[in-house]
């Protein structure tokens, strides 16, 4: 059985397909009509709809206050991959290089193949070492390897 986590990202995924690539919902609006708390719409989207996973969320607080959430296309492949390595930077999280795989994947950029690939080598190769630098050497083979599926 599937969680209202996601019910809702889903439900918003729906919207989005159904628009021009953006929705604008008001989080208690959306709370209401998923009989839950407010901060489960916030979780579901600050976890869900990130810049990892192609989307661009802004909001505006207050009475008339709104959550944009908006789904990035890729023009081309040599901005994608200089976007990508700005947003990895000197270190990523595994859930954040997780995300962006997922990403390449689904936008067709990556076979499943090459996915478990990147997803083995950014995951369990350094699982062996220190937490501290664990997020440093994830960022470097990310970055090796998208170099070479952009440029190479």
């Amino acid at each position: 059985m599937r969680n209202i986590s996601d019910i809702i990202e889903q439900h918003l995924k729906n919207i989005l397909q159904q628009s021009n690539g953006a929705v604008e919902i008001q989080r208690s609006e959306l709370a209401d009509q998923f009989r839950c708390v407010p901060s489960q719409i916030n979780y579901v989207i600050s976890t869900r709809f990130t810049v990892e996973k192609g989307y661009l969320v802004e909001s505006k607080r207050g009475g008339g206050g709104y959550i944009r959430i908006r789904k990035v296309d890729i023009i081309d492949k040599d901005s994608f991959y200089y976007k990508l390595m700005e947003i990895i930077g000197e270190r990523i999280t595994a859930a954040a290089c997780d995300n962006i795989i997922d990403r390449m994947l689904e936008e067709g950029l990556i076979s499943h193949r090459e996915m478990r690939l990147m997803k083995t080598a950014t995951g369990r190769s350094i699982s062996s070492l220190p937490a501290a630098v664990r997020d440093l050497y994830r960022a470097e083979i990310l970055k090796s390897m998208l170099t070479v599926l952009f440029i190479y």
